[in-house]
Formats: structure tokens, C-alpha cells, sequence
């Protein structure tokens, strides 16, 4: 702990602001493919160097998540299939929503396939 209280919540509001905009930089992230759980696990562990709450709250993600993989890995392999097939297509409409709204970076190549899916 820091001897001044005063740099001591000026030490506590930094932390907790950089934590906060990490987790709400994750949370953006969580529709689209890539790691936007695993940014969000890694503000809530910031902010939970300095807040109680906030241990609370990375206990119950881990404990649910730890619970999470062990019940689908007790599936059989058919159940296992469908999750992630399920989630596969899920991360694919978000993926073609976002294309569609923004529409295709200038570095892709004109391939037909875009036309034939709607984002060209």
C-alpha cells in the first residue's frame, strides 16, 4: 500500500480507469472474432488489484468458466460439434453484418465470392 493517501486514490482511479477502459474495449470486441473475452478477463484482473468487487466478479467468471469446460467436455462429441458449430456461425453473421455496414477494406481482392454473399 502506498504511504500517501492521497497518491494512494490517485494510484486507485488510475487503475481502476485503465481496467474500465479495457473491459469496455473487450466487451466491443466480444461479438467479432479474436480475443474479447480474454481482454475483458484481463481489465476485470487490473481493476481487481485494487477493488474488491472486482475479485469478486474474476472469482465467479473463472469458477463459471472452469464449470463451463468441464460440462462440455463431459458432452459427447456430437453436443461438443454443435456448440461450435453453432458458435462458428454466430461469429460469421457478426463477421458479415460488420462487413456489410462498413463494407469490404480497400485490400481485399475483388474475388466473385463477395458478390455472391452480398458484400460487394
Amino acid at each position: 500500500m502506498l504511504a500517501n493517501a492521497h497518491t494512494a486514490a490517485i494510484y486507485r482511479s488510475i487503475v481502476g480507469g485503465l481496467g474500465t477502459i479495457i473491459v469496455l474495449v473487450g466487451l466491443a470486441l466480444v461479438p467479432l472474432p479474436g480475443p474479447g473475452w480474454l481482454i475483458v478477463i484481463i481489465g476485470l484482473f487490473i481493476i481487481s488489484s485494487e477493488f474488491r468487487w472486482a475479485q469478486r466478479l474474476l472469482h465467479f467468471v473463472r469458477v463459471n468458466v472452469e464449470r463451463w469446460t468441464q460440462w462440455i467436455m463431459a458432452q459427447p462429441l456430437w453436443v461438443r460439434w454443435t456448440v461450435g458449430a453453432v458458435t462458428a456461425a454466430f461469429v460469421g453473421i457478426i463477421v458479415w453484418l460488420t462487413l456489410r455496414l462498413t463494407g469490404l477494406p480497400d485490400w481485399v481482392p475483388d474475388l466473385r465470392v463477395f458478390d455472391l454473399i452480398g458484400l460487394r
